[in-house]
């Protein structure tokens, strides 16, 4: 959890991870076309969506195990919390979707907004689109990351 102008930090994590961070730093985000954008394949790319933030206890962790997140708000502000500790698993795991959802025992709080950035790894249950203000347009992108090179 960062601001983007620190993102080169990040470097040296994972091959495709550094491939994710070129295109962050090279990348008008903002004007990247609503819905998929190829980076690299289906080891890196950008979804670009709209959509309302909602009040945290009708939303769901969720965890990847192909892929990580890279969180970012390009309009509006939205909440992401991190499950900690002891996870129940709610929806099945889905391999196709790459997707399930659980609960957590305990999470931490990130407020995002622009020119902020999270880096949710794969394994690691992640609740995106939580209300943090009154205001509850976001226009975000999401960078999918392969966890393995």
């Amino acid at each position: 959890y960062d601001e983007i102008k620190n993102v080169s930090r990040y470097r040296g994590i994972s091959e495709n991870l550094d491939i994710a961070i070129d295109f962050m730093e090279k990348t008008d985000l903002k004007s990247l076309p609503l819905g998929r954008t190829e980076i690299c394949g289906d080891r890196v790319f950008a979804n670009v969506m709209e959509a309302q933030a909602r009040d945290e206890e009708k939303l769901n962790f969720e965890i990847h195990r192909k892929y990580l997140d890279i969180q970012i708000d390009l309009e509006g502000t939205e909440a992401i919390l991190v499950g900690l500790g002891e996870v129940q698993e709610k929806e099945p795991f889905s391999p196709e979707k790459d997707f399930g959802s659980c609960t957590a025992e305990k999470s931490a709080r990130m407020v995002m907004g622009e020119g902020r950035f999270i880096i949710c790894m794969a394994q690691e249950p992640h609740l995106p689109g939580a209300a943090a203000l009154r205001e509850r347009y976001l226009k975000k992108c999401v960078i999918k990351v392969a966890a393995g090179e």
